[in-house]
């Protein structure tokens, strides 16, 4: 109920102002918006709505006031209109214009235009809604420029009363597909797409959405572009009006909780910056509970490991998404201690999960310490995740965007949007209470105890556990407590934004045996925060969640106890819980903080009762319509059905205590009903007084419907229940999801809407679109409006007000983008836009689910016997009442039809799918006080019965519901046909028929043996279908049909195939049975099986009712047309498709790959093809094992097929093997369910039009060759010079170990690029040059382009960002913040190709290499030869089922050609044409052929580990036909990316041996070798291809070299023979390298050089250039294969669908009858090359001082340096010792000499070593080529003490400095910054390095400088000019110049006395003596003195 106004204009205003208007009605008043500097006309154009809870009075009035507004005055009133609503009550919608009045109630001037609406109670739905929104939509669409109102003109006749021409709804094929309502052909589910009210039936009967040429010309005519039109919701033109319905859900099973196969791989590559000194890392990898180590690397603080961990995984996808990823690095680890974390990182797998393509690729992640949150971070470790589900394929990036490879920041292990920056953050949870809880304990010990002491107790022991991030805390066990009180907070600390994504929160029962889980509630952390810049943290309650799980009575073993684990959907309310959380992030530079993670428990404060809401009494009212299909295994005790609303209402194991002592079931004390009138305040406290809950139906006996199932006689008696409640008031929550859901409901279905335009066909689905964003725009708009009224609410908690404000922020910005998407979508962009709008519709329904619950879910039980035996479990809020009408639950007051289902797991697979019961249930959920018209959704025509008590009470609810009104129908079911169905027998096939039911009544179709197609055409009549309620409401709103498929068995039970809904099209007994609605059409209903779609069901239903004059009314059956089947009435005419004929012609070929039927060889195999009831049969093969060919290639038969193609039948293949004494055996079938693609449409004779079908059908050679074509003239010339390769922003590739192709690093382009490319600039020979070298560069090509496309599909993301942006400034402003990073990255990728290219770099020639199997690029090579697989056995149900690959028993090789007859003459009138071939004419014929097969494989990646090591010993096994090559002896120890470059000849016959299997080993000691994986290719199609899959086509033509030609035939003899095959003219070879082929002139070069240099003219180039253009001649051409490399996934039976690792490979062949071909290229894997590295340590200087003296105290160090080349530690080197330097200086002149194998093109030195003492052979480990330098303190008797290090990646590092002053920290912090060189193309270096290690607070600091010289030499160089190591011969290097002090004091104790007196402490010597010399002399004077004086005192 609602009033609406729309304010237009106010015109004849004085003067200039700013303009305001305010709206009152009831007391609630709105506001305009200001409308600036208005001169004498304001347009205000705004709509203002008022929901309205009572019937408006006819003499309310609304006033509109006028005012000039003023920012700083108060604003002056203009003038007052007041309007009586009475016309408005009477008319529902009033136009006015007048004038306003001013204070003294006189007349102005100024005069006001609105419309006002108004809806009543009573009244309609569809008829103001739609209008409401079209009308405020069109104001939005007018600021856009377009034409107002457009949405008006499309609506169909009823709105605007447009006419549509008589003649034209006559036409019913034309109209037929648009009719009723543009409902599709397909339609899982038609309940929603029902027709306007009866009344209006007589206009609506012309189709509602008009047909598109209609619209064309009425856009035309209105001035409309059709660009921007926009079609209005189909549904919401015809939405009934009474709408007493909803729609049931399809899917039955639920999908949660049932295991499936996960894997979790992760490569670990290396780690940097670990925190630390001289540390020996090892990483352990953690996944659940299960943990996996790496090897450990010595000595080093970035270790490279590179190695790879799989874990596999059967379990649900809740528990797998939970699980945490743990990575943590762990410091010297050993057998005997556990080693001490560094540092460590964790996120769960479902972030992972959630990321594109599920993984992380190359990303670091940031460790930090959980003991010690001050710390900062420690390290980076630098992974590859991924996770894999069943069926979900990983592309293993070529990833192009590694430029920037140590850009550790730009590529941290993060998902979008969190801050690389996390910090530490304490998670409040507070647990309150919990009430409502089941009892856990058996009663029989209580019992004893009661009798004992005469105690009641609980039976109960809670207490709470949440688990978080990996992570438990428990609360306090309450003893023995219903409702136990904890108020205690569990504290987690945690890095924020955590990467951890649900809160598990589980009460728990304490039990001295185990503990067992009461009820799990989940919260997701995505749900209660918000991110954005305006976002929140986490928060939540106080609030009630509600926990569901297993039925609550009591027993031992609880068959459902997984669901209380959380795990499925609950069938109960087992508790709830008072709980609330909160964030705090932590200042942890704040000292007092404790630094600890573990888990705390502490109290805290209690809350207030009402802090979650007031309590409210809530009434919930139901009535069962009808209870029909119920499961006959139930038996026949009586049954009923009981509903309950929390533990209200469940009387059997409900309410241990009841929350308020109110309800007590039954009760009859009178102080009861005293104290219950006494508690109620209302007014209707009297009638309320007595009410007592009737929670439950009356039991029943139920009667037979058919040998599946039963009905209760619910005839015109209708049982009803009602339960009184109490729960806190929270209904707001509910009520903003409900408008949200109803968004998106309305959205889903446009897209539906659209979606099937698209699949059937329709024009202009664009046009759907726009209406849809329309409406979606429309939809939002009016949430913000409506939710921004409850802002305030004493109960709200902060999580209300912030989801509030975030849920209107964003629905206003999708309002705003939806409206900027409208205008952009175009045909064209039609498929993106569509996207973009479904992830509108995923945005909606994470929006609109309510964290915070409130009144729990109700379950209906249908009881029998007084056990539960199934159930259906409603939300609360889709039942929940509200007087506005948006925010009414979608069910409320509303029948919906629901089907029980079977608790828990039983309710998985086949025994779960059958319907236990359905229901059409009527529920109302609200306020009690608003509970007055509960009653008003009920079909009407009824009584209510009520109980003894309520008989004279008004509002009291009924017992039970009589009927009185009933109305008499007939339903035809039209049942034609069903396709793609399940195969539910052995033989793969299956014998269908159809069961429809229809309220009580149950009929079936006959049943088709053997057939998946089953086409049945039979009409099922049911008569006396007796329905209860008004006509008029039937007509709007009839019961669903339920439309079962079986399949027969002859012994047994009938199998479940899978079900369908129906809505039937309704004829009510005073309406014509004419056009458009009669008769009506076949549809077809997706089938669904469990939740997956088993097939279609083409079929139509009309519900017809009996009038007065009974069925001699109705339109007239025919009587059965077809003797043979008896009593069956076929579809009658109007309705069965219209046919024609058509031929059908069949290419038969062979049969592949027959596996053994029954034990036994198939020897004798025919293939029966069968279309629609016709066929034809191959030849019969007389010896498949001789040869599988079929004899003749083409039969044909005819067939009268459908024009409509979308209704044709599919066509059914079977294979049968012929046997002795005539007995067939079936071997396989296959279904072809849609002709389309073989169906041949005659071209026009327009060529354009001609190539298009030609491109479209060129799998018929026939319409590759014909001579009637009107050929172009003119000649197209196409320049052939060679062409430029894409800029490279590096010219030679470098392979990273082993991870080769995934990891391809890019190196700074400093000093020019990399170390490859100088080899090949100072070596431009090409005996250099090997296929390695074209591989690498092709592969650096392809990465290339995989940059660009990226570049430029960001680039348009961008734009189209932009776009959507202008119409939000605020959203601009997010994205601006969010971009920028993204944005420099982009910068700095795209200015990286602008280095200069080297000019003097030979290019090399390519290959393409594929990442992906060829057959995906070529269409599987089915241009003309198709494959079918041949299916057998019945399809498994559970998830592990008999995939599709386990059933197939063969293949048939053939093709299908459809055409409707006659052909036109021409067509077989043309030269050369073979009335046996019919449309297959050039075919190659099919005798054996015998073929060299040469396989090529390159390499493997990503192998699934094999070996309890983690690594495998893969070796290359190659099967086809009998020949077996297992590469044994050569397999490759402990590699998962092994690189074979092997290849291997086989000689091999076609057909009998065309499938190439190439698999991969892991080659073990003992025991058999385990398959890793395999891969099979079809030779035959790719042989027999028209793309020439035999050799690939080269990129140029060379007759020596790494590139040498392959083929045995030359460019120009492949020409000619296309060009002769496909009719074409050509070639002709003309000067001045040009060649003609068909109307294409080619130019190119015409020489070529052979070995010695020699030129020699050649036509080879000029048509080899043709040949990689073949594509583009006209008719004949298509894509030619490159010369390539593919990519196959290796899969393993074992695990179906789970990639188990890739191979690179590629196959040639050649035929025997031709000239033999060259030898194999080689491609053995390059060898590595040997250097020597010579390190000369001259000097050291300012190394710290780490030694005291004993004797001085003074400060020295005894210096040696030690040195290794990377992954070499126990080769490590030492100098000696510099002993005792003081200053820090030391001289070493000592020479290292580290020899290497180093692999150029990778930049890997390659080592082989045995892993551990017990390996068997040695491994061969890739790394890279880095120098380590350290710099150590010796001691005697203690370790040596650990000062600094350097390491130098030879490949880049920064040059030396030239003197100890100028050496600088910088040089290893600012690495970006410096001039990088290589080693290996300097080859000699020498100069100062620092030396590095972390101080106490984890700087840099340098510890000391290095003087040294690098040297490198090769191999043959190191030999020609040897050095010694150290300083021996030969090339010594002089003794160092150490001074005298670096001595060892015991060894010459008197030159250490010599040193002490004369070097350090020479002075203070000096000074010693000079003072003894005074004192001695001040001793003597003052000894001598007195003598002295009295010497000369007495003068003696």
């Amino acid at each position: 109920m609602a009033l609406l106004l729309q304010l237009r204009t106010v015109t004849g205003l004085r003067g200039k102002a700013d303009r305001i208007a305010k709206a009152v009605f009831r007391g609630l008043s709105f506001y305009t918006r200001v409308l600036e500097n208005c001169e004498d006309e304001a347009r205000f154009d705004e709509t203002f709505r008022w929901p309205v809870a009572s019937n408006i009075d006819g003499n309310e009035i609304l006033e509109i006031q006028v005012f000039n507004y003023s920012k700083v005055f108060t604003n002056r009133l203009i003038g007052t209109f007041q309007m009586v609503l009475q016309k408005v009550v009477e008319e529902g919608q009033v136009e006015v214009t007048d004038t306003l009045i001013d204070d003294n109630n006189s007349a102005i001037q100024t005069s006001i235009s609105i419309e006002i609406r108004y809806q009543a109670l009573d009244g309609t739905v569809g008829a103001w809604n739609d209008k409401e929104f079209l009308e405020t939509r069109s104001v939005h669409s007018e600021a856009d420029g377009t034409h107002p109102l457009e949405t008006d003109s499309l609506l169909s006749s009823h709105r605007q009363g447009l006419d549509i021409s008589p003649g034209k709804s006559n036409q019913p094929s034309a109209e037929r597909s648009f009719r009723r309502a543009g409902k599709g052909v397909f339609s899982a589910m038609k309940l929603g797409k029902t027709r306007p009210s009866k009344d209006d039936h007589r206009k609506q009967d012309e189709p509602a959405v008009l047909e598109a040429e209609d619209l064309d010309r009425k856009a035309l005519l209105q001035g409309l572009e059709p660009d921007t039109i926009s079609l209005a919701s189909v549904t919401a033109v015809t939405t009934n009006v009474s709408n007493k319905r909803s729609k049931p859900d399809i899917k039955m099973e639920p999908s949660a909780g049932r295991p499936m196969d996960y894997q979790v791989s992760i490569t670990i590559i290396e780690a940097r910056q670990l925190v630390g000194l001289n540390m020996d890392p090892v990483v352990c990898v953690e996944v659940g509970e299960e943990k996996k180590y790496t090897s450990m690397k010595e000595s080093t603080n970035c270790p490279y490991y590179n190695e790879y961990f799989v874990f596999d995984f059967h379990v649900p996808p809740d528990v797998m998404f939970d699980k945490i990823i743990k990575l943590s690095v762990i410091h010297s680890k050993n057998l005997l201690r556990s080693g001490t974390l560094v540092g460590s990182f964790k996120m769960d797998v479902g972030t992972v999960y959630t990321q594109p393509e599920h993984q992380f690729y190359h990303k670091w992640a940031i460790l930090s310490d959980p003991e010690d949150l001050t710390a900062g971070l420690k390290g980076y470790l630098k992974c590859d995740i991924a996770v894999v589900g069943k069926g979900d394929n990983i592309k293993t990036p070529h990833k192009a965007n590694e430029t920037e490879e140590d850009d550790i920041e730009g590529n941290l292990l993060l998902p979008d949007g969190v801050p690389p920056e996390r910090q530490w953050a304490r998670f409040y949870i507070k647990i309150y209470r919990a009430e409502g809880l089941p009892r856990m304990n058996t009663s029989i010990m209580a019992n004893v105890k009661k009798a004992l002491i005469g105690e009641n107790k609980d039976l109960v022991d809670p207490y709470v556990q949440v688990v978080f991030a990996g992570q438990k805390g428990k609360t306090s066990i309450q003893k023995s407590s219903y409702e136990p009180l904890w108020n205690e907070q569990i504290i987690f600390t945690e890095m924020f934004p955590p990467l951890c994504r649900r809160i598990k929160i589980q009460i728990r029962d304490s039990d001295k045996v185990n503990d067992v889980a009461i009820g799990t509630h989940f919260i997701d952390l995505r749900k209660i925060s918000n991110e954005g810049d305006k976002g929140f943290l986490p928060t939540f309650g106080p609030a009630w969640v509600n926990m569901y799980g297993s039925t609550r009575n009591y027993t031992l073993m609880d068959e459902h106890q997984e669901l209380n684990e959380g795990l499925g959907e609950g069938v109960s309310f087992r508790a709830r819980l008072l709980m609330s959380l909160a964030v705090e992030i932590l200042d942890t530079t704040n000292p007092e903080i404790n630094s600890s993670t573990e888990v705390q428990v502490e109290q805290a404060t209690s809350v207030a009762d009402n802090c979650t809401g007031k309590m409210e009494e809530f009434f919930l009212f139901g009535a069962f319509l009808e209870a029909t299909m119920i499961d006959r295994k139930i038996g026949d005790k009586p049954i009923n059905f009981e509903v309950t609303i929390g533990n209200y209402g469940n009387q059997i194991d409900g309410m241990s205590k009841p929350i308020l002592r109110r309800k007590k079931e039954g009760g009859d004390g009178n102080e009861e009903e005293s104290e219950l009138l006494q508690n109620s305040s209302e007014d209707e406290g009297d009638e309320d007084g007595e009410m007592v809950s009737v929670s439950s139906s009356q039991p029943m006996k139920p009667l037979v419907t058919d040998r599946n199932y039963f009905h209760l006689p619910y005839f015109e008696k209708k049982p009803c229940i009602y339960i009184k409640s109490w729960w806190q008031d929270q209904r707001c929550r509910l009520y903003n999801a409900n408008i949200m859901d109803k968004i998106a409901d309305k959205l889903e279905e446009g897209l539906n809407d659209v979606q099937e335009m698209i699949k059937t066909e329709k024009p202009h689905p664009e046009r759907r679109l726009r209406g849809v964003l329309e409406e979606l725009s429309s939809g939002c708009l009016h949430f913000v409006t409506l939710a921004d009224k409850d802002q305030h609410h004493s109960s709200r908690t902060r999580l209300d007000r912030e989801r509030l404000k975030s849920c209107m922020r964003e629905l206003e910005n999708m309002g705003q983008q939806a409206t900027t998407l409208r205008s952009q979508v175009k045909k064209n962009t039609m498929k993106d836009k569509l996207k973009l709008v479904q992830n509108f519709l995923q945005k909606l329904r994470f929006l609109a689910d309510e964290p915070q619950h409130t009144i729990p879910d109700v379950f209906i039980w249908m009881m029998s016997n007084n056990k539960r035996i199934a159930y259906a479990r409603v939300p609360s809020k889709d039942i929940l009442y509200s007087i506005v009408d948006e925010e009414m639950g979608k069910d409320c007051a509303k029948v919906k039809t629901i089907f029980l289902k079977l608790p828990g797991k039983r309710g998985f697979g086949p025994a779960g799918w059958t319907v236990q019961a359905k229901m059409e249930i009527y529920l109302w959920l609200g306020l009690n006080k608003q509970r007055k018209d509960f009653l008003s959704g009920l079909p009407c025509g009824f009584e209510e019965k009520k109980t003894a008590r309520g008989q004279n009470l008004a509002s009291f609810p009924p017992i039970s519901l009589l009927y009185t009104k009933k109305q008499v129908f007939q339903l035809r079911a039209h049942m034609y046909q069903a396709r793609s169905l399940f195969a539910a027998d052995s033989s793969g096939l299956s014998d269908p028929f159809a069961r429809v039911f229809f309220i009580s009544q149950s009929q079936c179709t006959e049943v088709l043996n053997e057939t998946l197609c089953p086409t049945w055409d039979q009409l099922l009549v049911f008569d006396n279908v007796e329905l209860y309620g008004e006509a008029h409401e039937m007509r709007d709103d009839p019961p669903i049909i339920v439309i079962e498929i079986y399949d027969q068995d002859t012994v047994g039970k009938a199998d479940f195939m899978g079900r369908t809904f129906a809505k039937p099209v309704v004829k009510m007994s005073d309406e014509q049975y004419c056009p458009p609605r009669f008769p009506p059409q076949l549809e077809y209903y997706q089938i669904y099986r469990g939740n997956s779609t088993a097939g279609d069901l083409l079929a139509a239903f009309e519900l017809l009712q009996i009038g007065p004059g009974g069925k001699s009314d109705l339109p007239p059956i025919d009587g059965p047309t077809d003797m043979d089947r008896g009593p069956i009435l076929p579809v009658p005419l109007g309705i069965r498709p219209v046919l024609s004929k058509y031929r059908v012609e069949v290419l038969f070929w062979g049969l592949r790959d027959l596996k053994r039927v029954n034990l036994a060889q198939v020897d004798r195999p025919r293939v029966d093809i069968e279309c629609a009831g016709r066929g034809v049969q191959s030849a019969l093969i007389q010896n498949y094992k001789k040869n599988p060919n079929f004899s003749t290639l083409v039969k044909w038969f005819e067939v009268d097929l459908p024009e409509n193609e979308l209704l044709h039948p599919p066509l059914n293949i079977r294979v049968v093997d012929c046997r002795a004494f005539g007995r067939y055996t079936l071997v396989g079938s296959h279904a072809v369910s849609s002709l389309r693609k073989f169906i041949y449409r005659p071209p026009d004779k327009k060529a354009q039009h001609w190539n298009m079908t030609a491109k479209h059908f060129n799998g018929y050679l026939a319409m590759t060759n014909k001579a009637h074509r009107s050929r172009p003239t003119g000649e197209i010339v196409v320049n052939m010079e060679p062409e430029v390769p894409i800029k490279k922003m590096e010219t030679m590739v470098k392979l990273e170990a082993s991870e080769e192709e995934k990891e391809r690093k890019k190196k700074k382009k400093k000093g020019g690029g990399g170390g490859g490319e100088e080899v090949e600039e100072e070596e431009p020979d090409d005996s250099m040059l090997d296929w390695w070298s074209k591989y690498f560069a092709s592969i650096e090509t392809m990465k290339e382009q995989l940059r660009q496309q990226e570049a430029a599909a960001a680039e348009a993301e961008e734009k189209e960002e932009m776009e959507m942006a202008e119409g939000s400034k605020a959203q601009a402003k997010n994205k601006e913040k969010f971009k920028a990073p993204k944005d420099d990255k982009r910068k700095k990728q795209q200015s990286v190709p602008e280095f200069p290219e080297k000019k003097n770099k030979p290019r090399i020639d390519e290959l393409k290499v594929f990442n992906k199997e060829l057959e995906t690029e070529f269409d599987s090579f089915e241009d003309w030869l198709h494959t079918f697989n041949l299916l057998r056995g019945k399809i498994g149900d559970n998830d592990d089922n008999a995939t599709e690959e386990e059933r197939i028993v063969g293949r048939f090789k053939g093709s299908i050609c459809v055409y409707k007859m006659p052909l036109p003459d021409d067509i077989t009138k043309e030269a050369g044409y073979d009335p046996n071939f019919g449309m297959f004419q050039g075919i190659p014929s099919n005798d054996p052929i015998n073929v060299l097969v040469r396989v090529y494989v390159v390499r493997a990646t990503d192998l699934h580990p094999a070996d309890i090591n983690g690594k495998a010993d893969p070796y290359i096994a190659i099967k086809l036909g009998k020949t077996d090559i297992k590469d044994k002896e050569n397999y490759i120890s402990k590699q998962l990316n092994p690189v074979f470059g092997k290849s291997f000849d086989i000689e091999a016959t076609f057909p009998m041996e065309s499938m190439l299997t190439v698999a991969v080993y892991d080659w073990d000691l003992v025991g058999t070798d385990d398959l890793i994986g395999e891969t099979k290719i079809d030779l035959e199609n790719r042989y027999y291809s028209k793309h020439r899959a035999t050799c690939g086509v080269s990129q140029t033509y060379s007759i020596h070299g790494y590139n040498i030609w392959r083929d045995p035939m030359k460019p120009s003899q492949i020409l000619s023979k296309l060009c002769k095959d496909g009719k074409v003219d050509g070639p002709h070879y003309g000067p001045g390298g040009r060649v003609k082929v068909a109307n294409r002139v080619f130019t190119g070069p015409t020489e070529i050089e052979d070995e010695n240099g020699q030129k020699k003219q050649t036509d080879e180039h000029l048509a080899l250039a043709v040949l990689r253009h073949w594509e583009d001649i006209p008719w004949a051409g298509c894509k030619l294969v490159p010369e390539h490399v593919e990519t196959r996934p290796l899969l393993n039976p074992d695990k179906p669908g789970i990639e188990q690792g890739r191979l690179e490979m590629w196959v040639d062949m050649f035929p025997m009858d031709m000239p033999a071909p060259g030898p194999a290229i080689d491609i053995s894997p390059r060898k590595p090359k040997k250097y020597e590295l010579r390190v000369i340590v001259w000097n050291t200087d300012e190394v710290i001082l780490e030694d005291d003296d004993y004797f001085t105290g003074e400060k020295s160090s005894d210096i040696f340096v030690r040195g290794w080349l990377k992954g070499q530690q126990e080769d490590k080197q030492d100098t000696d010792v510099h002993y005792h330097s003081l200053t820090g200086e030391g001289n070493f002149n000592w020479r290292y000499i580290f020899p290497f194998d180093y692999l150029m093109a990778e930049e890997k030195i390659v080592i082989s070593k045995k892993e551990s003492m017990f390996s068997w052979d040695e491994t061969e480990y890739k790394i890279p080529a880095r120098l380590t330098l350290q710099v150590w303190d010796a001691d005697h008797f203690s370790a040596d003490d650990f000062l600094g290090a350097i390491e130098l990646d030879l490949n880049r590092f920064p040059r030396g400095a030239k003197t100890s002053k100028q050496c600088s920290l910088e040089m290893v912090t600012n690495e970006a910054e410096l001039p990088m060189i290589s080693i290996f193309k300097q080859k000699r270096v020498k100069g100062w390095w620092p030396f590095v290690a972390r101080d106490e607070n984890d700087e840099l600091e340098v510890t000391g400088k290095v003087e040294a010289e690098l040297h490198l030499l090769t191999a043959e160089e190191a030999e020609k000019s040897p050095a010694g190591l150290a300083r021996n011969e030969p090339d010594p290097l002089e003794k160092p110049n150490r001074p005298d002090t670096s001595f060892i004091w015991f060894l010459n104790p008197l030159k250490s006395i010599k040193y002490l007196i004369c070097t350090r402490y020479k002075w203070l010597i000096i000074k010693i003596v000079l003072a003894l010399l005074l004192l001695v002399m001040v001793a003597l004077f003052l000894y001598s003195m007195p003598g002295y004086m009295v010497k000369k005192l007495l003068g003696a």
